[in-house]
C-alpha cells in the first residue's frame, strides 16, 4: 500500500478549524454556537470592494502578471508611503493572502533545516509553513505574566546558530494582541544586522492599534533595506478573508526576484479579487476609525468580563482583535472539545481555540486558549458567561 509522506504525518492539525466536525455535530444537536475560534471578522466589507466587482465588465477572467496588476501594485505602494514605508511597486508581490507571501518568503531565503526564530505563542499556521518548507522553528518564550512583551535580546542570541536565517514576528501580534515598540523594532534590527539574518514582519494587523498606540513597521527603521521583509494581506484589514489577498514586500532585489520565480510557478494571484482589493484602498478613514472604535470597546468588555472569573488570567491585547487567556484546566483541547459535546446554558455553548497548538515548544499553553472578539459586545458578554459556568462544573 502506498503511503504518506513524513512531512504530511508531521504537518500539524490548525488548532483554529480541528473541533470544527465537534461544532457542526453540535449544530445538528440543535446547539447555538459562539464562534470565538478564528479571526473572522463580523464587520462589514467596504462597499466601495464589494461594487468594484459588481461593476466589473470582464467578459474573460484571465490570469493576471504573476507579481500582481501593476496597477494594484502601484496603489499599494501608495498606501505604504501614508504610513511612512517607502517603497516602490517593483518591491511588491501580490500573494494568495499572506499564507502564500509566507511560504514565497521562507522559500526564498530559507533551505531544508534551516532555522527561523520566532517569539511564541505565534500564528499557529506558522508551524504549518515551517513544516511544508522542511524549516525548523526555535522559539523564544514571551509570557503572560509580561503581557507577551518581545523576550530580551540576550534570549534570542543564544538561540542563533549557523543555520539560522531569520527571526519572524507578527506585529501587532496574532494570537497575543501584543503590539512591539519602536525601541523592541529597533532591538530585533541591532541584532539581524549584527548576525546577518533576515527580519520578517507579519504586519496584516497594521491598523488595528489601540489606547493611542501607534504601529512602528521594520520598514520604518533606517538601515534595514536589505534584511526586512513584510507579510501584509486585506483580509483583517478590509474585512476581506475569502478575497485571498494578500503581498509580500521587500527592497531587497534578490529576494523579489527570487520570490517572482515561486510566484510564476503557481501562474497568478486571483484576478477577481484583485480588483476588489485594489478598489479596498479607497476605503475612508472614517471606516477605520469606526472599525477600531468597535474593537477597543468589544477588547474592553471581554477583558473585564474574563477578569470576573475566579483563576483566569487574560493579558490585556494592545492590537489585533485576540487574546490569549489561561484558564483553571490542564488540557484545553479536552476542555474546548468538552464544551462543544456536553455543555451548554440555554442551549448555547461556545467555540474557542485551544492556545497549545499557537507554541511549538511541546506542553506549553496547554491550559490556554485563544479567544478572537470579533462578535459584538452583547455577544461577547454572553459568550463570557458561558465560559464562567462551565468552568464551574467542567472536571479535567
Amino acid at each position: 500500500m502506498p503511503t504518506i509522506s513524513k512531512k504530511g504525518q508531521l504537518m500539524p492539525q490548525s488548532p483554529i478549524r480541528k473541533l470544527v466536525p465537534f461544532a457542526e455535530q453540535a449544530v445538528k444537536n440543535g446547539k447555538s454556537i459562539y464562534y470565538l475560534n478564528i479571526g473572522q471578522p463580523d464587520i462589514k466589507t467596504p462597499e466601495i470592494a464589494l461594487q468594484a466587482i459588481k461593476d466589473s465588465n470582464i467578459e474573460v477572467l484571465a490570469y493576471s502578471r504573476s507579481e500582481g496588476s501593476e496597477i494594484y501594485r502601484q496603489k499599494i505602494s501608495a498606501y505604504y508611503k501614508k504610513h511612512d514605508i517607502n517603497v516602490f511597486h517593483d518591491d511588491i508581490i501580490v500573494t494568495t493572502g499572506g499564507s502564500e507571501a509566507l511560504l514565497f518568503a521562507f522559500g526564498s531565503i530559507m533551505d531544508v533545516d534551516d532555522e527561523v526564530i520566532i517569539p511564541e505563542p505565534f500564528y499557529a499556521n506558522y508551524n504549518g509553513f515551517s513544516t511544508a518548507s522542511g524549516v525548523k522553528i526555535v522559539p523564544v518564550i514571551s509570557k503572560i505574566e509580561d503581557n507577551f512583551a518581545l523576550p530580551p535580546i540576550e534570549e534570542f542570541e543564544k538561540l542563533i546558530t549557523p543555520k539560522t536565517k531569520a527571526i519572524l514576528i507578527c506585529n501587532p501580534g496574532n494570537p497575543t494582541g501584543y503590539l512591539y515598540s519602536k525601541e523592541e523594532i529597533q532591538k530585533l534590527a541591532t541584532i539581524v544586522k549584527k548576525h546577518d539574518l533576515f527580519l520578517i514582519a507579519d504586519e496584516v494587523y497594521r491598523e488595528f492599534t489601540y489606547d493611542g498606540n501607534t504601529h512602528y513597521s521594520i520598514m520604518q527603521e533606517e538601515g534595514l533595506d536589505q534584511y526586512a521583509i513584510i507579510i501584509d494581506s486585506v483580509s483583517k484589514r478590509y474585512s476581506m478573508c475569502g478575497a485571498r489577498i494578500g503581498c509580500l514586500v521587500s527592497k531587497n532585489k534578490s529576494v523579489i526576484q527570487t520570490a517572482l520565480k515561486f510566484a510564476q510557478a503557481r501562474l497568478s494571484p486571483p484576478t477577481l479579487a484583485q480588483i476588489a482589493s485594489e478598489a479596498a484602498l479607497d476605503t475612508p478613514q472614517s471606516y477605520f476609525d469606526d472599525v477600531i472604535e468597535e474593537y477597543v470597546e468589544r477588547r474592553n468588555t471581554l477583558i473585564s468580563e474574563l477578569q470576573k472569573i475566579d483563576g483566569v488570567k487574560v493579558a490585556n491585547p494592545k492590537g489585533a482583535f485576540y487574546c490569549i487567556v489561561e484558564l483553571p484546566v490542564k488540557n484545553s483541547d479536552n476542555f474546548a472539545q468538552w464544551l462543544l459535546e456536553h455543555f451548554e446554558v440555554d442551549n448555547e455553548t461556545i467555540m474557542v481555540a485551544p492556545a497549545a497548538g499557537f507554541y511549538s515548544t511541546p506542553g506549553v499553553g496547554l491550559n490556554q486558549i485563544r479567544i478572537a472578539y470579533v462578535l459584538n459586545k452583547k455577544r461577547l458578554i454572553k459568550s463570557v458567561h458561558i465560559l464562567k459556568e462551565a468552568l464551574k462544573v467542567y472536571k479535567d
